[in-house]
Parts: C-alpha cells; structure tokens; sequence
C-alpha cells in the first residue's frame, strides 16, 4: 500500500547521499509522493531528486532566507499546485563546549536549525491552511531532551530544544485549519555528520549506553517521517516522537 499517493512533499537538506532527508525522500517516492529535494547546492538537489527517480524536483534553498524559502515553495506550487507535506530536516552542529560557542557559532546554529525551520513553515502555510490539510514534520534531537551529550555543543541542544516548542506551539495553533505539526527526536544515527568525527573509544561508550546495541540507521527516522507524514497519524498532532534505540526513555 502507497501511503503518499498524490501527495506533495518538500523536504529540506535532503541531498546529503547518507542523511536523514535523502533517506525520507527516497521513502516518500517509494509511497507515490512527488518530491521536492531542497538543499543549498542546487547541483546536488538536482542530482538527489534524479536519484529518486522521474517526477520529483531540486531546489536550492537557503532555509535562513524568508524570501528565499517562499521563492522555492512558489516554485513548488506553480509545478504542482498543493503541497501537503513539510519535513523541515535541513540543520548543522557543531561539537562545542559551552565556553567555545562564538557569536558566528551560535548565529549558525541557530539560524539552520531553528529559524529555518520557522521560515519554511511560514512559506507552506497559507497554502495547507487553504485546503484544510497538511503535515510539517520537525527534525528535532535527543540531544534538545537530554541536554546534549553526544555530539552537538549547547547551542545545538538549544536550537533542537526550540524547535520542539516551536512544534507544540504551532500544532496548537494550526490544527483548527487541520493541520498537524510533529516533531521527530532522533538519537545516535550513523549518517555523514557523524561520519569519521568520532573515534572508537567515543563510539563504543554511544553504543553502550544505547539498550538496542545499534547506532540508527537513517531509514529508522524516515520511516518515523513517514507515519507522521501520512494518514496513519491523523489525529496525532504536537508530539514528540523518539528515534533513539531506547537510549532515552522518560
């Protein structure tokens, strides 16, 4: 069974090969959506979009940009008129202690993470609340849960931390014009940020403290994005879902 057929789906810093939006957007097509690949490289958006097969699109975004954002969902738009799905996923860290964290490191912090996630979530909602329909899905992090301890610095923790009340608070505000808003918590996920900045020690006290005894797999959280982007979750809205192999349970 399709979950997504006929349903449009923007995902944001998905042209990362081993990331968690490339993943969500390859599950998406999979599900019958059209896919709109948005990333900073227009080359590499294209390129993931090509990856999904035929029918989807790339983008380049800046997602710190309003008017940027609104130009790509515009673009989306005039291609395909509606748009029923946002997976706000684009984000950076940075592996600062609290004393470290720059001014130039907290505004980019910041910025990606959780003003991007604002921004594009203005740009889609005039369009689902004039159709009484839609499902933003907010990459978040165990890190905004338990105070960091992984891998991002303090300024990521807050970020992730913001982007979970920015869910709560928008799913409250929107679900009368029948749109849902969620936030997914990933934990330790073995993807291309993490990919050769940890070392073996650091590795094996992560996984000692994860009950399942595995890193997660980008696939783990795109399947997550995809209940929530899907009709299976119709009455779920401002919530929290945990990725985490049991390494946070509360």
């Amino acid at each position: 069974m399709k979950l997504l057929d006929g349903c449009v789906a923007i995902v944001t810093g998905a042209a990362s090969p081993r990331g968690l939006g490339k993943a969500t957007a390859q599950l998406f097509a999979q599900h019958g959506a059209k896919v709109a690949v948005l990333d900073l490289d227009a080359n590499a958006a294209a390129n993931a979009a090509k990856d999904l097969g035929g029918g989807h699109m790339g983008l380049a975004c800046d997602v710190t940009d309003k008017a940027d954002c609104e130009a790509a969902i515009e673009t989306v738009r005039s291609r395909w008129d509606g748009i029923d799905i946002l997976v706000n996923n684009a984000g950076i860290t940075q592996p600062l202690k609290i004393m470290d964290i720059a001014p130039g490191n907290y505004d980019a912090v910041l910025d990606v993470n959780l003003r991007g996630t604002l921004y594009m979530s203005q740009a889609v909602i005039p369009a689902m609340r004039a159709r009484k329909t839609g499902s933003i899905v907010n990459i978040s992090s165990v890190s905004a849960q338990r105070g960091g301890g992984i891998f991002g610095g303090p300024h990521y923790s807050a970020a992730k931390a913001g982007i979970l009340g920015l869910t709560k608070a928008m799913a409250r505000e929107l679900a009368p014009d029948g749109v849902r808003c969620n936030a997914v918590c990933p934990g330790f996920i073995a993807t291309d940020i993490t990919a050769g900045k940890l070392t073996d020690d650091m590795q094996e006290t992560i996984l000692a403290g994860i009950p399942m005894g595995r890193a997660g797999e980008a696939s783990d959280v795109a399947g997550c994005c995809l209940f929530l982007a899907s009709g299976l979750s119709a009455y779920v809205t401002g919530s929290e879902v945990d990725v985490n192999g049991g390494s946070l349970i509360h």
